[in-house]
């Protein structure tokens, strides 16, 4: 056996070592339901008084082959689900051995390797915080488009119940040892893999039970609680009136946050729910059912390729030499301090970094620290925090009008406002504190980054850092590099944006970013909408397609003044140069001239009440349907797909022009930083899926019914004809 090692010991326990040869990790492949197989065979016939499921692997088991079924077609449903069977028929012998089962946890368990831990009676884990470990636990199938498939659905429902087994569940949450103490799935914790063995082993010699007839099975002991006669599962099944009376409630619950185009979360509900109502057997038969349909579908596929293989080439793309030093940076300035510095400052003290905010307006340098105040002050009373911890990171937040205050710094970031003459006069007040060591980095969307650099003492070190839009809601930092840019400078700013635990993407430009281009290119088509539809359905054909949010709510987030100054970044595909080809054009200068600029203004796209800054009483501004003059009603259809082909062709367009590196960071950069629906796996994932014949027609289509910014660009066609995908 390649990957599960079978030995018994003097106490006559036998061991399950799981220890896949020539690999860093334990893998939930074929050859390992081959080698589990033949050790739950093996384990079937012979005499013992124990077993120990342990691992040699840093981590106690990483979990299933991405690979494998990644590369699953609907032609593979029989052998997804005979796998599925296999894996839980070796479980369902190791649970129901009539001896005491122990899983030792020294390292992550997630995914697959939960699961087997969950085929024990009794969970002994290494504890965090003598050393302070990392080790996590739990099912995060759900953020790739699956279901747990090895019995991971049916037995948390069966030992937490069906309400607190939801965030295991349908959110993926993971826990610490500790926290599994708390929760019941975790029994017992130890310091260290010494402690971890000889626990284990005295607690199997203590609960041996020389009487082997079926009365003498015990709960937690030597037999799993639902084998055991009378077992109800916690807290009732739905036909109980507690449970039955949430049952309508929760799919609208998911599905408002899925938007329906999500069906792992909605299919682990049902698994749940059925699941429950059934017996052991046949609830694993239904969780394999379920796991098999997500298995062989499209949109695991696409959430697998962007959240898994692409989100780890874009974090590893950004170390240009193994020569360059990664920095751990102590100590940084943020020049302005409006919002966007005050989000920065306390995101960066919270990850242990050092942080200068320079502004010459006194009462916005006050601002700085009461905004983390305020922050911290919520995290608190949700007991996130400790009082403690949250007076450290109060403590790295400094704020200064002086120059002199910056000398130490490491890195400087830029947040003022895009008015260039603003920037020009930002950099060059603090110019003569940089030198040839200092990053400089600024939070630019429409000065060209060369621009930028020519104004400082390191050209090679200017980086153009684009937090979207959001810094506490968006993960992504777009990072544009003049042509003459440093390896060392891309790479230290990759390690800082790590470092603030966010997702780094790139490209190479003297251009506008290609978030701004592509956010901007969504908002103007959801406007130019407004002639061909009412308001209302173009919001929720947004909602339908997976948007978090309609362009035109999201135009009054951004606001129509700064809309209309990033206009001209958006002129691929118009006839000419001028931005006033847009056909969303005239209806932004209209709405401007009516001082319906955005939310932060009180009224926009909508009406937002008494209080501009809440969303409780928000309603469409009823004028909108004035633009429709022709009363158009066109499809939902094509209001969906104009939505996202729009978004897509201006990608691709970015990829032709260099704004973007790659494929990966197109895709990352959609879904992460600018809420592209999470089911296409990215803005070019879409074309893969759609099928590049398909999508050429169908643009082509747009083009005609609705103008030329549909042209679908020439790499497309380019890569049609090689019979290439991106």
């Amino acid at each position: 056996m390649t990957s599960v090692k079978y030995e018994k010991d003097s106490n006559n326990i036998a061991h399950l070592i799981l220890d896949k040869d020539n690999a860093p990790a334990n893998l939930m492949d074929i050859a390992f339901a081959d080698d589990f197989a033949e050790a739950a065979a093996q384990l079937a016939k012979d005499n013992f008084d124990g077993v120990i499921i342990r691992s040699t692997k840093s981590t106690f088991f990483a979990g299933g082959d991405i690979n494998m079924l990644f590369s699953t077609t609907k032609n593979d449903t029989k052998f997804v689900f005979d796998l599925c069977t296999r894996l839980k028929s070796s479980m369902r012998i190791i649970e129901s051995c009539g001896k005491p089962v122990v899983a030792c946890i020294a390292g992550a368990a997630m995914g697959g390797g939960w699961e087997i831990a969950l085929c024990a009676h009794h969970r002994i884990a290494i504890s965090n915080q003598p050393t302070a470990r990392k080790i996590q636990l739990g099912l995060p199938e759900v953020t790739l488009g699956l279901l747990p498939g090895a019995g991971g659905v049916t037995r948390m429902v069966r030992l937490l119940g069906i309400q607190v087994a939801m965030p295991y569940l349908l959110k993926g949450k993971s826990f610490s040892p500790e926290q599994g103490i708390e929760n019941g799935l975790i029994h017992s914790l130890v310091d260290n893999e010494g402690e971890l063995l000889e626990t284990a082993t005295q607690w199997i010699k203590s609960n041996t039970n020389a009487d082997e007839t079926p009365a003498s099975l015990v709960s937690g002991i030597n037999a799993q609680p639902w084998d055991i006669k009378g077992y109800n599962i916690p807290n009732g099944v739905p036909k109980d009136k507690n449970v039955a009376i949430s049952l309508p409630i929760t799919p609208a619950l998911i599905r408002r946050e899925t938007h329906g185009t999500l069906p792992a979360p909605e299919l682990i509900y049902a698994t749940m729910i059925e699941g429950a109502q059934v017996d052991f057997d046949s609830a694993c038969r239904i969780e394999s059912r379920y796991f098999t349909e997500l298995a062989v579908g499209q949109i695991s596929k696409n959430i697998i390729n962007t959240f898994w293989y692409n989100l780890k080439e874009v974090k590893a793309s950004f170390i240009k030499s193994e020569v360059i030093e990664k920095i751990k940076f102590t100590h940084i300035t943020i020049l302005g301090a409006g919002l966007v510095g005050q989000q920065l400052a306390y995101h960066c003290a919270a990850r242990g970094i050092s942080v200068t905010v320079k502004d010459t307006n006194i009462e916005r340098i006050k601002q700085v620290k009461n905004y983390s105040q305020k922050v911290l002050e919520k995290q608190i009373a949700c007991g996130h925090i400790s009082v403690d911890k949250a007076q450290r990171i109060l403590e790295l937040i400094n704020s200064t009008s002086h120059c002199d205050d910056l000398i130490d710094s490491e890195f400087v970031i830029d947040t003022v406002c895009e008015i260039q003459c603003s920037e020009h006069e930002s950099i060059q007040g603090v110019n003569g504190m940089l030198n040839k060591d200092i990053t400089y980095r600024a939070n630019i969307s429409s000065l060209p980054i060369t621009d930028l650099s020519q104004l400082t003492n390191a050209s090679k070190n200017s980086i153009h850092m684009n937090f979207l839009p959001s810094i506490n809601n968006m993960q992504v930092v777009e990072i544009n590099c003049s042509e003459n840019v440093s390896d060392s400078a891309i790479t230290q700013c990759h390690n800082l944006v790590l470092q603030l635990n966010r997702i780094p993407v790139t490209g190479r430009t003297n251009q506008s970013s290609y978030t701004t281009r592509v956010m901007t290119a969504f908002v103007k088509e959801g406007i130019a909408l407004i002639k061909d539809a009412h308001p209302a359905s173009i919001e929720n054909a947004a909602y339908l397609a997976g948007f978090s949010l309609g362009p035109l709510a999201m135009s009054d987030e951004l606001s129509l003044s700064l809309l209309n100054r990033l206009g001209h970044l958006n002129n691929a595909h118009a006839e000419s140069d001028s931005p006033n080809n847009h056909p969303a054009e005239i209806i932004i200068n209209d709405m401007i001239k009516n001082s319906r600029l955005g939310k932060s203004d009180g009224a926009g796209f909508y009406n937002y009440g008494t209080s501009k800054q809440s969303d409780a009483n928000k309603l469409l501004f009823e004028g909108l349907t004035h633009y429709n003059t022709e009363n158009n009603d066109i499809p939902l259809n094509d209001i969906k797909e104009r939505l996202l082909f729009i978004m897509v062709i201006e990608t691709v367009s970015c990829i032709e022009e260099g704004v973007i590196s790659s494929t990966a960071d197109a895709n990352v950069g959609a879904v992460y930083g600018i809420g592209f629906p999470q089911w296409t796996g990215g803005t070019l994932q879409f074309i893969n899926q759609y099928g590049l014949q398909r999508f050429i027609t169908r643009a082509e289509e747009l083009r005609r019914l609705y103008g030329v910014r549909f042209q679908v660009p020439t790499l497309v066609n380019e890569m049609l004809n090689k019979n290439k995908f991106f």
